[in-house]
């Protein structure tokens, strides 16, 4: 395993991490079992960072995630969960960053999880509605308190990052950055008010943070999971995405045979092409990858033992050059 050590965490942390989105019933690909052999797996093979979430599966991730840890395994890991987002029962979603909110959120995160503190503790979206200043309050009061370690947000502005660093201490962002989303403007048609290579990356490597790019194979496509076009479930939540509609899907199915090529070339499974084109970059930390399989583990973890040769990172950065802005 590649192990990665940014200046405001002290653990190395391996250059590829689990997803736990899938570990909540969320995807076709959901069994509780399997994801607590996916996550025992992990750590024999020197993975030791876990990104779960509250709203993964309405609590039931961090459950699976907490489980899997038991006996001992917990002081191996770092976990990085999150807050912020609440639902009805409906579940219909809201940002709420509030003081009140945040240490309902920690105090009950703990206990799915089963542990005394959080490694990284991030703020999953932004709330316009609750000011800056007492979201950074009670996160430093919860920090002290040694619920929390480290603060970290995700996929939010520049702007408000810095802000945030006033206050508290930010040491950890998290953004989606793949291949084909390197500057996008959205997520699932949620607006993103960052731009991941261009404002996020050159401000992770200013600060010294740790930076964890979500979607890393942009929810399949670049494990070659669509050869046959869309192919998943109406249950699956993949199809809230709206670049996978008709009309958008075909632009990216159209890079995807442009890498898989290359990867063709390469003799490497597209996925490991994927993973280590990010890896390679300085400023990335720790990959956060879903996995569905020990398969697909083993085939993960197996991209840490190669490099991209200069010759073909120049062909992969020109196949995927349209991709910059989209």
């Amino acid at each position: 395993m590649i192990y990665k050590k940014v200046k405001r965490i002290d653990e190395k942390i391996s250059a590829i991490g689990i997803g736990c989105w899938n570990f909540g019933g969320d995807w076709d690909t959901s069994n509780d079992d399997n994801a607590i052999a996916i996550v025992h797996a992990a750590i024999d093979s020197g993975v030791n960072l876990f990104d779960v979430a509250p709203v993964y599966g309405w609590h039931h991730a961090e459950r699976v995630l907490g489980k899997a840890l038991k006996g001992g395994l917990r002081e191996k890991v770092v976990i990085a969960s999150k807050c912020g987002l609440v639902w009805n029962e409906k579940h219909e979603t809201v940002n709420d960053l509030s003081r009140k909110n945040i240490l309902r959120e920690i105090d009950e995160s703990l206990e799915r999880l089963q542990t005394d503190y959080i490694d990284i503790y991030q703020l999953h979206w932004p709330d316009p509605k609750t000011p800056i200043e007492e979201t950074a309050k009670v996160l430093d009061e919860i920090k002290k308190a040694g619920k929390i370690r480290h603060i970290g947000l995700s996929n939010f502005s520049q702007a408000d990052m810095e802000t945030f660093m006033t206050m508290v201490d930010i040491d950890e962002q998290q953004g989606l950055y793949n291949m084909f989303e390197r500057n996008t403007d959205s997520y699932h048609n949620i607006p993103l008010a960052y731009k991941t290579e261009k404002e996020m990356l050159p401000n992770v490597h200013k600060y010294g943070q740790a930076f964890l790019p979500y979607s890393p194979l942009f929810q399949g496509l670049l494990a070659g999971k669509f050869k046959n076009g869309i192919n998943f479930s109406a249950r699956d939540i993949r199809n809230e995405n709206p670049k996978f509609s008709k009309g958008r899907f075909e632009v990216y199915y159209e890079g995807y045979k442009r890498v898989q090529a290359i990867a063709d070339e390469m003799e490497k499974p597209i996925a490991q092409v994927a993973i280590n084109w990010l890896r390679q970059k300085e400023d990335v930390t720790s990959i956060i990858n879903g996995v569905s399989s020990l398969s697909q583990l083993e085939k993960n973890v197996s991209a840490m033992e190669w490099d991209i040769s200069d010759e073909y990172m120049a062909k992969l950065n020109a196949a995927i050059a349209e991709f910059e802005d989209m």
